[in-house]
C-alpha cells in the first residue's frame, strides 16, 4: 500500500499558462489585426496591483492608450477569461486562447494552431 505522503508529493497541478505555441498563435495573430486596430500586445506573470499572480496577456487597440482586454487561465479550469480591463470586468470564458483573441478580433481562423 502506498504511503499516503508519498502519493501527495506526486500530484502535479494542471494549471494551465501560456505554451510557446501560444505566443506563437498571439505574433501572428496581433501582426494579422494591426489593420482592424490591434497595437501591442504584452505577455507578464502579475498585473500592475499583483492581485493575479498566473501569466496573462494584456492587449491594446488603437482606441485606448491603456490595455483594452486581458487574457488569462481560468483559476479552476482548463478554460480562459477575457476581461475587460478598461471597465474592470469579465467579458466570457472560452475553451481556448486563440476562441478568446478570436473574439476580440477575428483576424485569424479560429483553429488555426494545432493541439499540443
Amino acid at each position: 500500500m502506498m504511503d499516503q505522503q508519498a502519493y501527495a508529493t506526486n500530484v502535479v497541478s494542471l494549471r494551465q499558462g501560456l505554451l510557446p505555441r501560444h505566443r506563437e498563435y498571439l505574433m501572428r495573430w496581433l501582426q494579422a489585426g494591426a489593420c482592424m486596430g490591434l497595437c501591442d500586445a504584452d505577455i507578464t506573470d502579475r498585473d500592475e496591483n499583483d492581485e493575479i499572480d498566473l501569466e496573462h496577456v494584456l492587449v491594446w487597440v488603437r482606441e485606448n492608450a491603456n490595455p483594452a482586454y486581458m487574457v488569462r487561465p481560468e483559476g479552476k479550469g482548463m478554460g480562459w477569461v477575457l476581461i475587460d480591463q478598461i471597465h474592470e470586468r469579465p467579458l466570457a470564458t472560452y475553451r481556448s486562447f486563440e476562441a478568446a483573441l478570436h473574439a476580440i478580433r477575428p483576424v485569424l481562423s479560429c483553429g488555426a494552431t494545432a493541439a499540443a
